[in-house]
């Protein structure tokens, strides 16, 4: 999924970390050297599951300003590092007993996609509707649907953000209503039902729309902040070439870095209040 605060560059947030009453300085080296090493690993299995270097990149890097802002440690927030990294690069399910995918049934169409933050839970519920059942996320953050030939069930989702929750507690607490997983990027878990739940027989659609055009659907937020980031870089780049402006890292980084907490803060703000936005649909 296209999240722009998953293209958010951090390397910090306004603290540097938690620090008891009365902790000394190599207690928190030692809690340091812990989380650094987890993310290692992390990222070590990342690129082995297949995730792409940036992507990599990018993912470690939102989840250690995240994990900076609560003060948790990293595996008891996140977990095990192999069972998070296969969450990640594989969305949480969808594996045979062989280690791989499953294979869809011959009498199954099959659709990826992707879209941005604001336009996630309405699309899903969209093509859900259409009877596209989400069986999990891809490495790149893609919608990997199947949708059954013939009579397709109809399919409703919800979005759970896991900030200072634990996704066996948020699991437990939708399951008897009948939601279960179907995905997770960072912090974002994603469920489904069929609509059987809600709507009884009319919860099947004998002969649905034929496949999406699109398989990238960006909103306009989206759109403006990559359309300005984009000119930004562009501007930047060609002051430095001409010599207008000289180059200086030291203030370089701290805008970078404040330009990418205020993204992410306003996206937070965003997902928090619910904002939905209007997406474009992009082959």
């Amino acid at each position: 999924m296209s999240d722009p605060e998953r293209y958010t560059t951090e390397t910090g947030s306004s603290g540097t970390g938690h620090f008891e009453s009365g902790s000394s300085e190599s207690g928190s080296s030692e809690s340091g050297s812990s989380e650094s090493g987890y993310f290692g690993e992390l990222a070590a299995a990342l690129r082995a599951g297949g995730m792409a270097e940036r992507e990599v990149t990018v993912t470690v890097t939102d989840l250690t300003a995240y994990l900076a802002e609560t003060g948790s440690p990293a595996e008891e927030e996140f977990g095990p590092v192999k069972e998070f990294a296969a969450r990640l690069a594989g969305g949480g399910g969808g594996d045979s007993d062989s280690g791989g995918p499953e294979e869809p049934e011959a009498t199954a169409e099959t659709w990826k996609w992707t879209t941005d933050i604001y336009n996630d839970r309405r699309l899903l519920n969209v093509y859900g509707d259409q009877g596209w059942e989400v069986e999990r996320l891809d490495a790149f953050g893609r919608f990997v649907c199947r949708r059954t030939v013939g009579a397709a069930l109809r399919w409703e989702y919800r979005r759970e953000e896991l900030v200072n929750r634990k996704r066996d507690a948020v699991e437990s607490e939708l399951a008897p209503d009948g939601w279960e997983p179907c995905g997770q990027w960072a912090y974002y878990l994603y469920v489904k039902r069929p609509k059987a739940a809600s709507a009884g027989p009319a919860a099947t659609v004998a002969t649905g729309p034929g496949t999406p055009r699109w398989s990238v659907y960006f909103g306009k937020k989206t759109r403006a902040l990559l359309t300005v980031s984009v000119v930004s870089m562009v501007v930047l780049a060609f002051l430095y070439g001409s010599g207008a402006v000289e180059f200086n890292l030291a203030i370089a980084i701290p805008i970078a870095v404040a330009a990418g907490i205020a993204a992410r803060s306003g996206v937070r703000k965003d997902v928090v209040d619910g904002t939905e936005d209007e997406a474009t649909g992009r082959g």
